[in-house]
């Protein structure tokens, strides 16, 4: 999957041939979650307390650019990085 972001050792991904609904997927450690775009929530999967934060508010803060990632997943196009939380 390639890798469209990474902060405070979170890295996010999302995969071409994933399903709907939109989501992308963060892993911390060896801890791994699934996040849902348009709600903003874990799907499945776990994430620690902080990183969850942390993942929630780079997902609120950027889900104009995470759309657009999963309509360029679904033609097959390169996606774009996004900048991380900082």
């Amino acid at each position: 999957m390639p890798e469209i972001s990474l902060f405070y050792g979170i890295r996010i991904t999302m995969d071409w041939n994933d399903h709907n609904p939109p989501h992308f997927h963060a892993q911390y450690g060896n801890n791994k979650a699934v996040v849902l775009i348009e709600d903003g929530v874990i799907s499945e999967g776990y994430l620690p307390s902080r990183q969850l934060k942390f993942v929630l508010a780079w997902t609120e803060i950027h889900k104009d650019e995470l759309m657009q990632n999963w309509e360029l997943s679904k033609d097959g196009k390169p996606l774009n990085r996004i900048n991380p939380l900082i």
